[in-house]
């Protein structure tokens, strides 16, 4: 067994990235990950709108790497870092010593110090967080059908989502079209079609990253799907009764938060400087300062392009990070020096619903049914396997031939945000 001990904390799409490059590199690694399994996080929000179930888009992270003897894969939570004794503690007590730490440890919800929200507000990260939305979305559904105070069914059949960047618009487009089209035929006591899809954006407009022609677009099929998108006013208070906006209060039973992300704790596990998300801000190595044996890449670092814009936190952004720190360490371990870390981008993807999407590859920009399968082509060669592949195009087709949604499965017990 080789000596050198590399510390992998994360299985996300950097983490994996790294392992899998770090094949037949000579040394023995160790990946760490609080949930036992990765996560295809750009298809979370179709697990919340009733497209996929979770297994189609997550895979158990000890059988993607049941044949690499020299990878060790531990469930657990990092509570802290010692730089000096080149260890990482676990929450459990586990003490891990390393020769290389790289920390791909991702990101989590940010209400803008407002995190009294996050119990009405549902962010969406993790499979559990989809599963809520999904849950909170269907029983808002069943709960109208059953409630005889108007004004609590009109509650009900409102559904708000804060924060118009690609997650917010997807799970609004999604959302639109199981109310509007999907559904109808199932309720006797209520008309779907009535239901009330809101995306609030304190920006000026919606998809802010994207060029303002795409951004124009994606609000007229927004709106062509009968959402209503209110743009240049913040949410000022959201409770289990709505949101306030302005001078407006809105009743509303299911909330969805895709407004703002904020960095693990990494910078201050390693006691460097960080962003105002929380990122650490690393070398042009993606060494932490002062630290070469330490590498902190994807979600939670804070990456500068030659151009001085942020390297974005996107998949493909986390998996170009992650074959950097694998090919530094292929180099170090022969005693060589590899050049700075260039970010590549690839292009920037969004769909609104079925048959629009939006797509920005620099001097070709795509809008329309063109785009969607150009997404849809993209998301599908992304995935893990051949089953996970077939399955999920099967049921996009499926959707897109019969309009059904096939994951409309309430699973889990009702929280106190539900009941209210």
């Amino acid at each position: 067994m080789a000596d050198h001990h590399v510390v992998v904390v994360g299985g996300g799409f950097g983490g994996l990235q790294l392992v899998n490059d770090l094949k037949g590199a000579g040394v023995r690694i160790t990946l760490v990950d609080r949930r036992n399994h990765h996560l295809f996080q750009p298809l979370l929000y179709q697990v919340a709108t009733t497209i996929l179930s979770t297994s189609e888009i997550a895979w158990p992270i000890r059988h993607l790497y049941s044949d690499r003897p020299e990878v060790t894969t531990l469930l657990g939570d990092v509570s802290g870092v010692d730089t000096g004794t080149k260890s990482v503690t676990l929450r459990d007590g586990n003490v891990l010593q390393y020769d290389t730490l790289v920390l791909a440890t991702g990101a989590t919800h940010a209400y803008f110090g407002r995190d009294d929200w996050a119990p009405v507000a549902q962010g969406l990260k993790t499979l559990e967080d989809a599963t809520t939305i999904r849950r909170r979305v269907l029983l808002a559904f069943e709960k109208a059908e059953t409630a005889l105070d108007q004004a609590e069914r009109d509650a009900l059949l409102t559904f708000i989502i804060i924060g118009a960047g690609p997650t917010g618009v997807e799970l609004a487009g999604i959302i639109a079209e199981l109310a509007h089209k999907t559904l109808p035929k199932e309720f006797r006591n209520i008309d779907t079609r009535k239901a009330k899809v809101i995306l609030v954006e304190a920006g000026p407009r919606v998809l802010p990253t994207f060029v303002p022609e795409l951004s124009e677009y994606a609000l007229k099929a927004l709106n062509d799907l009968g959402v209503e998108v209110r743009l240049g006013k913040p949410v000022t208070e959201c409770t289990a009764e709505g949101v306030q906006i302005g001078e407006e209060f809105i009743p509303s039973r299911t909330i969805s938060w895709a407004a703002g992300v904020q960095a693990s704790p990494a910078a201050k596990w390693l006691g460097i400087s960080a962003d105002r998300a929380g990122r650490a801000i690393v070398e042009k190595d993606l060494t932490a300062p002062g630290l070469p044996e330490v590498f902190v890449i994807g979600d939670t670092a804070s990456v500068t392009q030659e151009s001085g814009a942020p390297v974005p936190g996107v998949a493909p952004a986390a998996k170009q990070q992650g074959a950097f720190v694998a090919k530094v360490i292929h180099a170090r371990m022969k005693g060589k020096t590899p050049p700075a870390f260039k970010y590549r981008h690839q292009g920037s993807l969004a769909t609104i619903g079925r048959s629009a999407a939006i797509a920005d590859f620099g001097k070709i920009k795509l809008k329309g049914g063109l785009a969607w399968w150009i997404w849809g082509i993209a998301h599908i060669y992304f995935l893990i396997g051949t089953r996970s592949r077939f399955s999920v195009a099967w049921s996009w087709l499926w959707i897109f031939l019969s309009g059904q949604h096939s994951a409309r499965l309430i699973t889990q017990r009702e929280t106190i945000a539900d009941e209210k």
